[in-house]
């Protein structure tokens, strides 16, 4: 006979499993803190606003948001294979770099990390899209340039969507920005939430 508690977790499963397979889409985020509501409650954060969004609307996509502050691409790398089996996400984007670019670490790494990647999800058969994050100017124009050069180059290579960085409209905007000065605050999670709405509906479609 099965235990009452193993009963319960194994119903339990049997409900949320179909919820998450029923989407059409299922979208895996992997980002660091500016999606992981840094500073926020879970609830501010834009993902959540977005997935509220959809629900709203009807809208059969599901947001799985695998997001950590602080995260590079090598963490979300060494994470990815356990999330990609239990999720089994139909789209994978990667909102990944910045913190690899302020730490200063070699472009030909972040490349390889973020190829790794794409290719690793691309495997089960997710479409793939990469955002071309951007960092202050901080080590100089040309590594500037080639960590923000790197995003369409590695998209353009694995046939990935480019998407645009939700902060450029928001980072130079100080009533948008938490006294840190480089996390958007909650005024501007719904104005995130809705730059994401056009850009992933665009993706999807």
């Amino acid at each position: 006979m099965m235990h009452p508690i193993l009963r319960f977790i194994f119903v339990l499963l049997l409900v949320i499993k179909p919820l998450t397979a029923a989407a059409d889409n299922t979208i895996l985020i992997l980002g660091d803190s500016l999606s992981a509501a840094y500073g926020l409650k879970q609830e501010q954060g834009w993902v959540k606003l977005l997935q509220d969004k959809y629900d709203e609307k009807d809208q059969s996509v599901y947001l799985v948001n695998a997001s950590i502050s602080g995260e590079t691409t090598g963490g979300a790398l060494r994470r990815l294979d356990a999330l990609l089996s239990e999720f089994e996400p139909t789209h994978v984007l990667i909102e990944l770099g910045g913190n690899d670019g302020l730490r200063g670490f070699p472009i030909k790494r972040l490349q390889a990390n973020l190829r790794d990647l794409i290719t690793k999800s691309q495997q089960i058969g997710a479409k793939t899209a990469v955002m071309e994050v951007q960092i202050p100017p901080n080590y100089g124009p040309r590594y500037t340039k080639l960590f923000t050069d790197s995003f369409k180059t590695i998209a353009d290579e694995t046939d990935s969507e480019l998407m645009p960085f939700f902060m450029l409209s928001i980072a130079g905007r100080p009533e948008l920005m938490q006294n840190d000065n480089l996390h958007p605050n909650a005024d501007a999670q719904p104005l995130i939430r809705d730059f994401m709405y056009q850009t992933i509906n665009d993706w999807l479609d």
